[in-house]
């Protein structure tokens, strides 16, 4: 009996060529790469193919798709024990450490590290799944999505179309609203172009998601974040990964004393005393990466910076006292032997 040869067509798939079977639907390509439809998102030609109707669009000659990961959710609201929680976009959180999840030697360190942290929401990037390597593990199966709440970004984004195409798949992976926003302008610095900073957020606000804003340390910049639709403003203490910590503590300031949305910092942090030195400025948060993951011992810097937000927003809470141009002392000088 003659075996029937179905016709091939040519594809681009994550960027590559690839030839697959006609008639396939975006479902059957998907199982083909040993995936389960219900853990991907799935842009064809740049429009999103929504996960109900994977089974019924069928790919052809010439399409351009997309398959990302899902990598989790973003709809958990951690148990706030303390009567000192914050909270972003109606969602609760006792944690004010919010930590990446790049540059670890493995994802078992990542996890190590989120729970010595005792972060409660973890920044993850939407990226291409490995077609050609279809058992690489997955951060999912190192930290639960279900326990810790997953906040989407766009780390590498160097326009605000980019950025808004990867939230948009980010949503349709995981279901998620609240995301974190960065549009970089150059790779040199990794400062953010704000005037594409500020169209995506409308952009973005205006589709219903929450963007959580990556920003330059300017009060101005900020408010006009915050009137387009930002739920928090993240302002940068010093160039990502650098580890300087906070360069201009004035300008943050303002920042918080202007700002009717939470306030985190994001990047610059190098060690614990720079953390600590955000929360003593009155932020509501820190996010940091670098700090943890490239230190000697991660695990171990993981909790010392949990130890010094919270030491920081104690003493914000406190009250610092007065400074002075000359010594005060402690003791009264009067009686004296």
């Amino acid at each position: 009996m003659e075996t029937l040869v179905m016709p091939e067509i040519s594809i681009q798939l994550n960027g590559d060529s690839k030839r697959i079977e006609s008639g396939m639907s975006v479902a059957d390509l998907v199982r083909s790469l040993d995936l389960e439809p219900e853990k991907v998102a799935v842009e064809r030609n740049r429009e999103i193919v929504t996960r109900s109707t994977l089974g019924d669009v069928t790919v052809e000659d010439g399409d351009q798709l997309e398959i990302v990961h899902f990598v989790g959710g973003g709809d958990h609201a951690g148990d706030v024990t303390s009567t000192d929680g914050w909270s972003v976009a109606g969602q609760n959180f006792s944690s004010r450490l919010i930590v990446g999840t790049g540059k670890y030697k493995d994802f078992d360190e990542n996890a190590a590290a989120v729970e010595a942290a005792g972060a409660e929401i973890v920044t993850v990037a939407v990226r291409r799944v490995n077609v050609m390597d279809r058992n690489q593990p997955m951060l999912t199966d190192f930290i639960d999505p279900k326990k810790i709440t997953y906040l989407p970004n766009t780390a590498g984004c160097f326009n605000a179309d980019d950025a808004i195409r990867t939230l948009r798949l980010a949503r349709e992976a995981g279901g998620w609203d609240l995301v974190k926003l960065e549009v970089l302008g150059e790779a040199k610095t990794l400062y953010p172009n704000m005037r594409e900073t500020l169209e995506a957020t409308e952009v973005l606000a205006k589709e219903g998601f929450k963007p959580m804003v990556y920003c330059v340390d300017d009060p101005i910049a900020a408010k006009q974040l915050e009137d387009a639709g930002a739920v928090a403003i993240m302002p940068l203490g010093a160039p990502i990964g650098s580890g300087l910590g906070i360069q201009n503590r004035v300008t943050i300031r303002l920042i918080v004393e202007g700002a009717s949305v939470p306030v985190l910092v994001d990047a610059g942090v190098g060690t614990a005393s720079d953390a600590a030195v955000a929360m003593e400025l009155g932020c509501d948060g820190v996010l940091m990466n670098t700090a943890i993951a490239e230190a000697k011992e991660p695990v171990r810097m993981a909790r010392a910076m949990k130890l010094a937000v919270e030491a920081g927003r104690e003493a914000y809470l406190s009250g610092r006292m007065g400074r002075r141009m000359y010594a005060d002392p402690s003791s009264p000088l009067s009686g004296l032997i």
